[in-house]
Order: C-alpha cells, then sequence, then structure tokens
C-alpha cells in the first residue's frame, strides 16, 4: 500500500519516528503541502493521512484514496460526506489528548491567577533588586480555593479539567446535554446558572453550529464581572470581538485562548489588542507524549482497515 503523508512537520518536527506507519507500507512524508501540490502528492496513494491540509470533494474524487486518516481529533478539514459517497473511510484520533489538553488548561488559569511569566521578566529587569519593598505584585493575584470552575462541554477533557479544579479546592459545574456518569465532584446545570454563578468559564465542547459564537454579547452579560475565560476546544465558540470589548471595559478580568477563529491567527484578530488576554499557538495537545499516543493510534487505524476492521471510522 502507498501511504502518503502530506503534512507530518507538526505531529513529528524531528522528535518521534515514523516506523509505526513505515511497517504498513510504501511511506512519504511531507512536512509541508500547498493547496496547488495537494493532487499531484496524492497521486496514486490508497492511504492519505492529513492533519490541517484541506482535502475537498474534487482532490476526493479525482484521488486513488481508499483511506482518508486524520491525524487529529477533529476532521472538518475533509469532506466526509464526498468520501462516503467515493467509498473512501476516514478516521480521526480521539481521546489521545486528554490529559495534555486538560494539563494546558490548568496552565493557562494558573497564568491568568499569578502571571508568573510577567513577573519572571520583571524581575530579571531588575525591578525587584530596585523595589523599596521586600516584595511587589504587578497584577492581582487570584486565589483559586473556593470559586467556582464552569465548564462547558463535559466529555474526557472537560472531565479532566473539573478534575484538576476540584483538587484545587474549587466547586465544579458544567453544562452538556447528557449527564456525566458517576461523576461525583461535578454538578450539572443549565448553562445561564452555570454563567452566572461561574468564577473561571472553561470551553471543552465540540463546534457545531449549536455551539459556534456561544461566548457572546448576551453570554457574557450574564456572567459575574471578573469572570476567567478559557478556550482550547475550538475559536469559533467565542465571539472575538465580544469577549475583546468585554476585556477592554473590565466585564472579564482575563481570558486565555489556545485557540482562535481563524488560524494561525491573523493580524486583524481583536484579542491581539484586548488586555490580560494570554494566546498561544494551538499547542495545548502537543506534548511529545501526546503525539506519541496519536502517532500509534494513526497507525492502529489504518493497520485495523487494512485488515477489514476499521476502527475510529467518522463518516460508516
Amino acid at each position: 500500500m502507498k501511504i502518503v503523508v502530506l503534512d507530518g512537520y507538526t505531529l513529528n518536527p524531528g522528535d518521534l519516528t515514523w516506523e509505526p506507519l513505515e511497517r504498513l507500507g510504501e511511506l512519504t512524508v511531507y512536512d509541508r503541502t500547498p493547496p496547488e501540490q495537494i493532487a499531484e502528492r496524492m497521486k496514486g496513494a490508497q492511504a492519505v493521512l492529513t492533519n490541517k491540509t484541506p482535502l475537498s470533494r474534487e482532490l476526493l474524487f479525482d484521488s486513488s484514496a481508499r483511506y482518508v486518516g486524520v491525524l487529529a481529533t477533529g476532521y472538518n478539514v475533509v469532506d466526509v460526506e464526498a468520501a462516503r459517497e467515493f467509498g473512501i473511510a476516514v478516521t480521526n484520533i480521539p481521546t489521545y489528548g486528554t490529559d495534555a489538553v486538560a494539563q494546558f488548561t490548568t496552565a493557562l488559569l494558573l497564568e491568568l491567577c499569578h502571571h508568573v511569566g510577567a513577573h519572571a521578566e520583571s524581575v530579571r529587569a531588575g525591578d525587584w533588586e530596585h523595589s523599596a519593598d521586600w516584595c511587589y505584585w504587578n497584577y492581582p493575584l487570584i486565589e483559586l480555593a473556593g470559586k467556582t470552575m464552569g465548564i462547558i462541554g463535559f466529555g474526557k477533557i472537560g472531565q479532566a479539567v473539573g478534575r484538576i479544579a476540584a483538587a484545587l479546592g474549587m466547586k465544579v459545574v458544567y453544562a452538556d446535554q447528557k449527564p456525566a456518569a458517576d461523576c461525583a465532584f461535578a454538578q450539572k446545570l443549565p448553562l445561564d446558572e452555570l454563567l452566572a454563578c461561574s468564577d473561571v468559564v472553561s470551553l471543552h465542547c465540540p463546534l457545531f453550529d449549536s455551539t459556534r459564537g456561544i461566548i457572546n454579547d448576551a453570554a457574557i452579560a450574564k456572567m459575574k464581572p471578573g469572570t476567567l475565560l478559557l478556550n482550547t476546544s475550538r475559536g469559533p465558540l467565542i465571539d472575538e470581538a465580544a469577549v475583546a470589548s468585554a476585556l477592554a471595559e473590565g466585564r472579564l478580568a482575563g481570558a486565555a485562548m489556545d485557540v482562535v477563529s481563524t488560524e494561525p491567527i491573523r493580524g486583524n484578530n481583536p484579542l491581539l489588542r484586548a488586555p490580560n488576554c494570554i494566546l498561544t499557538p494551538h499547542i495545548a495537545w502537543a506534548t511529545r507524549e501526546a503525539r506519541e499516543r496519536l502517532m500509534r493510534i494513526a497507525a492502529e487505524n489504518l493497520a485495523a482497515f487494512q485488515n477489514g476492521a476499521p476502527q475510529n471510522v467518522v463518516n460508516p
């Protein structure tokens, strides 16, 4: 089987091995593929793997592909309906990054509470050496114990974040279509009640038409003044202009986003100019350990397809 990886650099910038996939066929890996070269690089490949390189109906129709493996959980880069129509199985990689994303979400929250990086830079700049006082702080310092963490979307990642929040002494509430089974540390609430009672709101829901822009002017108006907002899920879950305005006006005390509406971020994104807004380049998933799991599951998905028992198929 001829296997091609269209954009392998993000998964493996050189610290992993492609050997799990090399065992399954003739493997060609491209670090990145510009749009005008996608069709040529797919030519003759029965298995095509992509992270963010889009595969349209036209590309799939003209290809030899019988299998598309998405090297991520989200698979909106592939026209899955066209793939089903053409008899192409599409798989994704679920749950590989649960612990990594939960840990990163917590890191963003703690940075908003303590501004560790900014204080460390201040010390290096000589501010402590020349301070008239024994210690100082340039931002308000926030203690989380006793505060309420509101989690929108309570799947595996949301629950992992909730367990960490509970360990920090926070009350955990969540909004989701389904109650979490056997969850003793969190209370399910309607979304409006969650927004009204939470000191921290963290987004972990999928991006659907029903969740697009779920954090907008109306939602922010229901929040406590001084709420902290976290998003490590999908950028379009928030109305970025509304969040930027709320930060500028002090209605939100801070926000931390690992995802934005258009990625890579564009210079006109209003969050770039918003006060007390942390922006990171969609790296919550990217620990080496998580990427190793992703690589292993990608190979397992392809091997299962080759053996006639496909797994993690998103277009059955």
